[in-house]
């Protein structure tokens, strides 16, 4: 049947029973809001394969293969853009735990106002259609490459929504981590499981660099870095704009604040994300593989994944294609359903109690499972417009930055008012649109300067500005019109301010139990402020030993695993 036997479908039924039935039988201990969209419950190893889980899927494997396969190894910055800012989760996630809030709404209106809360509602929701779309696009083009088409890649959108849904919305977060532990150990044998194999059919590294001589002449695809295309500015840029846009993202939220404590979360942040940076890399070199195999005649770059998977895996072991398609389905169910119960969250807590207080917990909890539903709907509908993987992923990209100037000016000082978070938001996406009209590149290449910095190139036989500019463009209209307004504009309530500062320095106490969301539970003593310049507005705290040892080995991990690929390759 095209490369699928009777063992994969068996090991592939076995898989979705498994895991569905797990998240059915976690939705037991739902009994309230809390427990579905924030249950603080775990400890390191399940928020480890939680954050793992949650970040990794396989829209990345699809979209990283297929760079690398265009572009070459420079291609894995695609997904590489967050590994500077991998080091900064450690202090990224007791932040996030410490604002002790359900939804990141709830951050925004603690420290600017509902209305603000509402816009990040509204981008939020608009990042999880993409997302979600974005996965379901990628799963579907490499179940359909690796079935030989047997199974489409439409068919298999359908399918995969329907079983992250019905466990998802029936046990929410709980049964989200929970399944993600089983789910995250399929992902690693997704990303490991071809590597060795295509790896000798190609004669190692040293059969792929002397392969690319002969098929690329005069193109390097074994360089981190190709100029002109993913150079250094390149990753600079998409590195800063990572690491700004993590904290708005709104799923991030449980990912940091699910845990028992800020320790659990942060190790959770931080070493399940370094668990994808090490995938990358695999699906990094089976994209090279793939073009050295093929000899570059794949002709949609989506599909060497799959197509790689349909080549060899039937030859070794009946069933291990069943496997490789259930390790697929991990990575887009491991996330999907928690971006699913982020966004019910945002709608129940944000959009929904506000309007229609003092409901039960269980109306609440049928709202949100409503709302989840709705959102993943409309997610459906945008992956099947979606033309391909990467154009998706450059689009998530600004996406995710739009709120993040009004967050940081918020947390970091406290004359940012709620004019300037609106200004810095808006401004932030309307100079996302402007620099990506054609008109724009064309106006500005008639700047002299313009050809020599790289900031205009040719794209589908028009001129666009390259995205590292447009990323600098944005966030720079972004910070300096937030600043600029919050200026001359009236200033927060000084008491509310005070609160939510409150929350940022007060550590999470053992078996707190959280009454209200963003507010300090009776009985617990805020903490002295202890900050760089005590005399300014500046919000700028003195970090813990635990948070300076812990930030220092994310930047040595950072080093090895760029180390480690350059020797590999070298």
């Amino acid at each position: 049947m095209n490369g699928l036997a009777v063992a994969d479908w068996l090991t592939l039924g076995a898989y979705l029973i498994g895991v569905t039935f797990l998240g059915i039988w976690a939705s037991r201990q739902v009994k309230s809001m809390s427990d579905f969209v924030m249950p603080r419950k775990f400890g390191k190893l399940m928020m480890l394969m939680h954050g793992f889980g949650t970040s990794t899927h396989s829209d990345q494997a699809v979209s990283v293969a297929s760079k690398c396969y265009t572009s070459g190894l420079s291609g894995i910055w695609y997904q590489w853009m967050w590994l500077f800012a991998t080091p900064f989760f450690w202090l990224i996630a007791p932040m996030m735990r410490r604002f002790r809030a359900l939804t990141t709404a709830d951050v925004f209106a603690a420290r600017y106002s509902q209305s603000v809360a509402i816009l990040f509602c509204v981008f939020g929701l608009a990042k999880f259609v993409v997302t979600i779309g974005n996965m379901l696009k990628g799963s579907g083009e490499v179940i359909e490459a690796s079935t030989g088409a047997l199974i489409s890649s439409e068919a298999s959108i359908i399918v995969i929504t329907i079983l992250f849904v019905v466990y998802g919305l029936a046990g929410g977060l709980r049964a989200a981590i929970i399944t993600d532990f089983i789910q995250g150990i399929l992902t690693l044998l997704f990303s490991f499981l071809l590597l060795p194999i295509v790896l000798h059919a190609v004669g190692g590294i040293a059969g792929m660099k002397a392969s690319f001589a002969e098929l690329t002449p005069g193109k390097d695809m074994m360089s981190l870095v190709t100029p002109g295309e993913i150079g250094v500015f390149y990753i600079s840029m998409i590195a800063l704009n990572s690491l700004l846009s993590v904290t708005v993202q709104p799923h991030n939220m449980g990912t940091c604040g699910a845990g028992r404590t800020e320790i659990d979360g942060a190790v959770g942040f931080m070493g399940g994300t370094f668990l994808k940076r090490i995938c990358t890399v695999a699906w990094c070199l089976t994209g090279l593989a793939a073009y050295v195999y093929y000899k570059g005649n794949i002709e949609n770059p989506d599909h060497v994944y799959g197509t790689m998977a349909a080549e060899f895996l039937p030859t070794l072991l009946p069933g291990l294609l069943g496997l490789f398609l259930a390790g697929l389905l991990a990575t887009v169910m491991g996330s999907c359903d928690s971006f699913m119960i982020s966004a019910s969250g945002l709608v129940s807590e944000n959009f929904y109690r506000p309007v229609f207080p003092d409901q039960s917990e269980r109306h609440y909890l049928w709202v949100a499972r409503l709302s989840g539903l709705l959102v993943v709907l409309v997610a459906i509908a945008y992956a099947y417009w979606l033309s391909d993987v990467i154009a998706g992923l450059e689009i998530l990209w600004k996406l995710n930055a739009v709120m993040a100037p009004a967050f940081w000016l918020g947390v970091f000082w406290r004359g940012a008012t709620t004019a300037g978070a609106w200004t810095a938001t808006f401004l932030t996406a309307f100079t996302w649109w402007i620099t990506g009209l054609s008109s724009t590149a064309i106006a500005i290449a008639q700047i002299p300067v313009v050809e020599s910095l790289g900031i205009v190139v040719e794209k589908n036989s028009e001129l666009m500005i390259t995205i590292p500019w447009q990323m600098l463009a944005y966030l720079t209209a972004g910070f300096a019109g937030g600043i600029l307004v919050s200026l001359f504009t009236r200033k927060n309530d000084p008491e509310q301010l005070e609160r939510f500062y409150e929350l940022m320095r007060t550590p999470v106490q053992e078996n707190e139990e959280i009454e209200t969301p963003c507010r300090l539970p009776s009985g617990v003593t805020p903490a002295p402020r202890h900050v760089f310049f005590p005399e300014t507005s500046l919000e700028l705290p003195i970090p813990t030993w635990r948070a300076i040892s812990g930030f220092l080995v994310g930047w040595f991990l950072v080093f090895a695993i760029i180390g480690s690929v350059w020797w590999i390759v070298s």
